[in-house]
């Protein structure tokens, strides 16, 4: 990985990583485009980057996370689900799934699933108020369903956002809480992530480089910035709009990829 590697995985991350696109299916495309895939240290890259966009929600919602421990403890119960199933199963996810043709299917599939969504729940954007804020709105047996809906994101290029948004919307809750909800819930989550990711990696003996350490530090301002911007445009459309646009998004780049792997250039993961 170079410089320049580091930049476009980083400003993906930032887009993608709470639009229901899949930011681990982009980055596993750029990646695989860029040649780098294969390399241990891209694999640690995407998963430490997560940090910046972490703290993109910290930075937009600090005031929701000093409003009452009940909000912990939703958080904690949706978030139980993949910390579970993330320690049992994730390897073995991660060796059986990672395939270019499952992330190109995923995307399709889950794009589908966004152009009917609205449809599916448009009552929900009747029943809650305008002014509702996640953690007043959620129970935690909502919490819980959301957490299951959230594993799903365990098969590459199914997207956590988007399949924990569609997992608070199953339980009537509007689209604007239920995608707040799913960037809270991202904090625990890809913090969990990114502990057991570099701990795996220490464990193995791998050494970062001078050259590594900057590539993390930029890779995590960048996405941090990036973030902040996706979020706040992601919300407004969101409210206005609805999920057909990301829908027929992620169709698209699923067909394309499809083609790309089978026509043109044999992609690796």
């Amino acid at each position: 990985m170079d410089s320049i590697a580091a930049i476009i995985l980083a400003i993906i991350e930032g887009i993608t990583e709470y639009l229901p696109v899949s930011s681990t299916g982009h980055m596993i495309i750029a990646s695989s485009f860029m040649k780098i895939v294969e390399d241990d240290f891209t694999k640690l890259f995407t998963i430490v980057i997560q940090l910046g966009a972490i703290f993109a929600v910290v930075a937009l919602y600090w005031k929701r996370f000093f409003q009452s421990f009940d909000f912990y403890l939703k958080l904690g119960v949706a978030f139980l689900p993949a910390a579970l199933l993330g320690l049992l199963f994730n390897d073995a996810i991660d060796t059986f799934l990672e395939s270019p043709v499952i992330v190109a299917t995923s995307l399709i599939l889950g794009g589908i699933v966004l152009l009917k969504v609205d449809d599916w729940f448009k009552e929900n954007e009747i029943i809650d108020s305008e002014n509702a804020t996640a953690h007043s709105e959620i129970n935690y047996s909502s919490a819980l369903t959301i957490g299951f809906f959230q594993c799903l994101a365990m098969i590459p290029g199914t997207s956590r956002s988007g399949a924990s948004i569609v997992g608070g919307m199953t339980q009537k809750i509007n689209r604007k809480t239920a995608a707040e909800f799913s960037f809270f819930l991202a904090v625990p989550t890809m913090l969990g992530a990114t502990a057991k990711k570099s701990y795996d990696y220490h464990q193995a003996g791998f050494e970062l480089s001078g050259d590594q350490i900057n590539y993390l530090i930029l890779g995590n301002a960048i996405a941090f910035v990036v973030a902040l911007l996706a979020i706040k445009s992601f919300i407004s459309f969101l409210s206005k709009n609805g999920f057909k646009v990301f829908g027929l998004y992620r169709i698209f780049v699923g067909i394309v990829l499809l083609v790309i792997h089978f026509f043109i250039y044999k992609l690796s993961l």
